[in-house]
């Protein structure tokens, strides 16, 4: 289709992943956010938990990934994202990234997750936060016709955790919506797909690509523009050929500087 081989496409893959990880990391600085969303997205990675061969039980790579990601309930903004375990230790690292962006005391929402308490107290100590927590219920018993479906939310409790929260910013709702894009542009993170990544760092690399595309290169349609423009990242919508250009501009870098000693992409010659 491409007339490049599949090697090749990967390896594009984790270049420009790279890349637009390295981009955002430096340009979402400094950020002065009046309210952000954070959740927890489930996929999996080479197989499913419960089909993990032994050998590999434990090793990384291998059963469900989870994608920590924050976002700026005003401007849309992916602020911060951390990939892994839906642990204690992933919940820190990602409080202590999305602390680390931030100018300005923020009121940040989350679900229930236990592991959020203490890395949000231990990563925002300095900064400060109106932290509150939102707990959904959902239905237990479930028809057969219906497993495939979501499940039905019939309560939700909105708690105060840390600091002054005012109940109209508590919510996850925008994040949630978020979920569903990433679901629906992403075949990586599609339920009962066969389009799974077979390997953590391609994992990683693709929502790297979908965060800034996301963010600088998609028009969200409730701000009309893109959630980098809205926080003032960006004077305009980017296209495709800027993002990959990011990448050309590196390889052209490197070809100058000796480091690299092959050309950029191209399709394969017919001759």
């Amino acid at each position: 289709m491409t007339g490049v081989s599949k090697p090749t496409i990967l390896k594009l893959l984790l270049n420009l992943g790279a890349v637009c990880l390295n981009f955002e990391d430096a340009e979402i600085r400094d950020m002065s956010c009046r309210s952000i969303q954070a959740d927890e997205i489930w996929g999996f990675c080479h197989s499913k938990e419960k089909n993990v061969r032994p050998e590999n039980v434990g090793k990384s790579g291998h059963g469900s990934v989870w994608t920590w990601y924050a976002i700026d309930r005003d401007t849309k903004l992916i602020l911060s994202w951390v990939m892994g375990d839906r642990d204690g230790e992933h919940a820190r690292a990602f409080m202590h990234d999305l602390a680390g962006r931030l100018s300005t005391r923020p009121q940040l929402t989350t679900d229930a997750l236990g592991a959020y308490r203490s890395a949000v107290r231990e990563a925002f100590d300095e900064l400060g936060v109106n932290y509150a927590q939102v707990h959904k219920v959902y239905a237990a018993d479930r028809a057969e016709e219906a497993r495939y479906s979501p499940s039905t939310c019939v309560g939700c409790e909105k708690k105060a955790v840390y600091g002054r929260s005012l109940t109209s910013d508590v919510t996850t709702s925008h994040v949630e919506r978020a979920n569903l894009t990433l679901r629906m542009s992403q075949r990586r993170w599609t339920r009962l797909t066969n389009a799974h990544s077979k390997k953590f760092d391609n994992m990683e690399a693709a929502f790297a690509i979908h965060s800034f595309y996301y963010n600088w290169c998609r028009k969200h349609m409730t701000l009309g523009t893109s959630p980098a423009a809205a926080a003032g990242l960006a004077d305009h919508v980017w296209t495709i050929e800027e993002m990959v250009g990011l990448l050309e501009a590196q390889e052209q870098a490197q070809i100058d500087a000796g480091a690299l000693k092959r050309g950029p992409y191209g399709a394969r010659s017919k001759s």
